[in-house]
């Protein structure tokens, strides 16, 4: 990473966050006195965090997580004035951590993931020895292990190699051209974003973590959100990235009361799911339903700063229920909805500026239960999805059944719902194979032609209870149906299973055959039992979920 100093505006903001950049973290960026954000996270920078960057009299945030720097953190930076934020996170640094700059920050500094780093007073590091006590002004040029990387000069390196200074300094100009647009683009883009919020909110915007809010000193001082047990509750975000929290009412505006702590905690930032989704990388895509411009519904990877890994689902404008009295109704069911075999919900946001509404959820890194069935037992060794045991295909329907029940249960924290599309692609498996079923009470939110389409799919797998067609409505027995289907295919291990009036005489018959017989027979039946009732053609003759719950105890 190389850089040729001009002259920056007041209160300039460098984020070149989330690239590919390499090298080291130039010097020169000490002579930016005007800086009050330098965010270089999640790139591939390696060597010493500069000293020079301790003069830096404005810098307010300094985010240098997720590189490979090492070295010591110059006690330079506990004397700067205005550092409210620091994050070093996942780097390799070493030595021990300046004592006043952990006093000052308190929360402020986050430096998990570099084991060699050693201080008092931070729970989180071992007590420093004499051999860590070198001078954290001094750059440290490499660490054990770490040796200094060697370039040819300009004209001798091999192919693939790494320029060298010499002929870094052949692109100086571009570099300065580059710098120069971007900084007059963050500033404009500043300055808009200053003037919209003075529109909207009455009020001149505050800093508060490198971001622009109108709402940072209630932030600050609401207990309610710094107690939340989110791990999004204490980002912030502005009217102009998150206008559901508009002038009109602020946090009324989302039609949430003071007392929706938890929904109230979830609300994020715009740029804080870009972030995570690397601007929505299309190598980040899991999913996308919807063909015309605006109404995708599109799903992707994403990690958080603090390397939590979710999935965001991104609706157009064209995909949500238009009467936004309804839609924040189902948004704040959904973040009601708290259960260990329920996709949780993280965070969500709006932006009428960009037509669409983002929602953060855990990310389960299993995949659906749909992949682990018509598995071929000789693929697995060849990196295929496993054949489940039955032990861990008794644990899948049992869990599949909690996470039903509990949706069909009222609550006081939350109402009866009826999922209305349940399937193995909608039950998703963690790392320890515990089911948790996605996409509960999306229909609140979602257009009828797309939850419609999501329906046909269902019904051409089987899924869908037989009254739908004659009275076209949904009920908790709609539920138990597709359960029962499930159980099928769990039983048998495969995607395609027919609904039979009665279990077989042979329950054999009805078992994956990549088992080779290692199951118990009695719990087959009961299973068996179990499927036949849930798919009986009179939804009244259908068992309860918390019916089922009891017979499954016995299994």
């Amino acid at each position: 990473m190389m850089m040729m100093l001009i002259d920056v505006p007041a209160r300039a903001v460098v984020q070149l966050c989330y690239n590919q950049l390499t090298g080291s973290i130039p010097t020169q960026l000490g002579n930016l006195t005007r800086l009050t954000v330098l965010a270089l996270q999640s790139n591939r920078l390696t060597g010493a965090i500069p000293a020079s960057l301790g003069g830096l009299p404005l810098l307010a945030r300094l985010d240098l997580s997720f590189n490979n720097l090492f070295g010591s953190i110059p006690v330079r930076l506990a004397q700067l004035p205005r550092l409210v934020a620091l994050d070093v996170r996942n780097n390799s640094l070493t030595g021990s951590v300046p004592a006043e700059l952990a006093a000052r920050l308190q929360a402020g500094f986050q430096y998990g993931n570099n084991t060699d780093l050693c201080g008092a007073g931070l729970p989180a590091l071992r007590p420093c020895t004499p051999a860590d006590l070198i001078d954290p002004d001094r750059p440290q040029p490499f660490s054990a292990g770490i040796a200094p990387q060697v370039t040819a000069p300009d004209g001798g390196g091999g192919h693939g190699r790494a320029p060298s200074t010499k002929a870094l300094a052949a692109v100086v100009v571009v570099a300065v051209a580059l710098l120069a647009a971007t900084a007059a683009g963050l500033l404009a883009l500043s300055w808009r974003r200053w003037r919209m919020q003075r529109v909207a909110g009455g009020s001149p915007p505050t800093v508060a973590g490198g971001r622009c809010s109108t709402e940072a000193a209630a932030a600050k001082g609401s207990s309610a959100r710094k107690s939340a047990s989110s791990a999004l509750a204490s980002l912030e975000y502005s009217n102009a990235w998150d206008p559901l929290a508009d002038a009109r009412g602020g946090a009324a505006g989302l039609g949430f009361s003071s007392q929706d702590v938890l929904a109230q905690s979830l609300r994020i930032s715009t740029e804080e799911v870009e972030s995570a989704t690397r601007y929505f990388s299309e190598l980040n895509l899991l999913g996308r339903r919807g063909k015309k411009a605006g109404g995708l519904a599109a799903t992707y990877r994403g990690t958080l700063r603090d390397g939590t890994p979710v999935a965001v689902k991104r609706l157009g404008k064209t995909c949500c229920r238009q009467e936004e009295a309804e839609f924040l109704q189902g948004l704040k069911l959904l973040a009601e909805l708290r259960h260990d075999n329920v996709v949780a919900l993280r965070g969500f946001c709006c932006s009428r500026a960009r037509g669409e509404c983002f929602l953060v959820y855990d990310f389960v890194p299993n995949g659906s239960l749909s992949q682990f069935l018509d598995v071929d037992a000789d693929s697995t060794a060849g990196g295929g999805h496993r054949v489940l045991e039955w032990s861990t295909r008794i644990s899948i329907i049992k869990g599949i059944a909690r996470g039903i029940e509990y949706l069909h249960s009222a609550r006081p924290s939350k109402p009866a719902l009826v999922h209305q599309n349940i399937s193995a692609d909608k039950v998703l498996l963690d790392y320890t194979y515990r089911p948790l079923i996605s996409g509960c009470g999306l229909h609140k939110l979602l257009v009828d032609d797309l939850v419609f389409s999501t329906l046909k799919a269902s019904a051409a797998m089987g899924y869908l209870a037989p009254e739908y067609t004659t009275v076209g409505r949904f009920s908790e027995k709609s539920d138990v149906y597709a359960f029962g289907v499930i159980v099928l295919q769990v039983l048998a291990g495969k995607r395609k299973v027919a609904v039979v009036a009665q279990p077989p005489g042979d329950v054999g018959e009805l078992v994956d055959g990549n088992l080779q017989g290692s199951y118990s027979a009695a719990e087959a039946a009961k299973l068996a039992e179990i499927a036949v009732a849930c798919t009986g053609e009179d939804p009244d003759q259908r068992p309860t979920m918390a019916e089922l719950l009891q017979e499954l105890g016995t299994v």
